[in-house]
């Protein structure tokens, strides 16, 4: 890196492997249980010292954002309020590569990975703890999203536990290039009969692709149904990526609109998003692995 350049850090992508949501309680929100992971591709983030606040946002899905209220912007105000200050004295730049509205936690990461660049930066006592207390009411995504590593989420997201011990995971991410706002899925899933938020018997590790693929068999994605119902082209994305030379499961991430389709090798992964990209051009397809 040379002098004056930003130092960028990663803002990953969430992959929901399953995700059980049960009917709402009386505070109206959703419990769920999910097995969260996080892709080695998504949005990057830097975060520099500033005399004043000041954010910036390129990439090849700005626009998408622009214009409208932003997670990073919330989020770090929420830290300055929490320390006492106005606003943070940072200049944030964001690189949108992960496309918006799309079951990956892209808003959330972003914020995640702000909230701990400028506290990092600005030297700001406030422990993991702390910032997970602060960014909690930004989102049920948040909490997974600080921690930014495989977890099992519980409550409305914000409950973690480690995750069972996972083989490595070669994923392709496939999005058809439409959005699925989340809250509109969950009102679509609220109107069908709903299952209880249970959690699947838990092993304590996984050693291998096969054993990952037969686990997550036994669940499922409750939001997946609704989400298609409301966006069809979610569907034929789902019936592409299972339909890749190699898939060994394919399933809607998170509230949509984004699939991922698991692999046995890297390699596998990679031809497979080559050949989407191919075949479907104005679709955003990427190879991965998923910690």
């Amino acid at each position: 890196m040379t002098p004056g350049e930003p130092a960028w850090r990663l803002a990953p992508a969430k992959v929901n492997l399953f995700l059980h949501v049960g009917p709402p309680g009386a505070d109206g929100y959703h419990p769920l249980v999910s097995l969260a992971v996080f892709a080695d591709v998504g949005d990057r983030v830097s975060v520099t010292r500033a005399d004043t606040f000041r954010f910036k946002t390129a990439g090849p899905f700005a626009a998408r954002i622009n214009g409208g209220p932003n997670l990073i912007e919330t989020g770090l105000d929420a830290m300055a309020n929490a320390v006492g200050r106005d606003r943070l004295p940072v200049h944030v730049q964001l690189d949108k590569r992960l496309p918006v509205a799309a079951g990956l936690g892209g808003g959330s990461s972003d914020a995640a990975t702000a909230m701990k660049a400028a506290r990092d930066v600005l030297g700001l006592d406030l422990d993991d703890t702390a910032l997970t207390r602060i960014a909690e009411p930004l989102g049920a995504d948040m909490a997974m999203c600080l921690a930014a590593r495989p977890v099992i989420a519980r409550g409305r997201g914000e409950v973690l536990s480690p995750a069972p011990s996972l083989p490595d995971i070669h994923a392709v991410l496939l999005n058809p290039g439409v959005p699925s706002p989340t809250g509109a899925v969950y009102r679509a899933y609220d109107e069908a009969p709903r299952p209880a938020a249970d959690a699947p018997d838990m092993s304590a590790g996984l050693a291998s692709t096969a054993e990952l693929v037969d686990w997550l068999e036994r669940t499922r994605n409750d939001l997946e149904t609704p989400a298609i119902g409301l966006t069809p082209l979610i569907g034929t994305a789902l019936e592409v990526a299972a339909s890749a030379p190699g898939t060994l499961l394919a399933r809607v991430t998170g509230s949509g609109a984004t699939v991922f389709a698991l692999f046995e090798t890297a390699e596998a992964a990679r031809s497979a998003a080559d050949a989407l990209s191919q075949a479907r051009p104005d679709w955003w397809a990427a190879s991965c692995r998923l910690t």
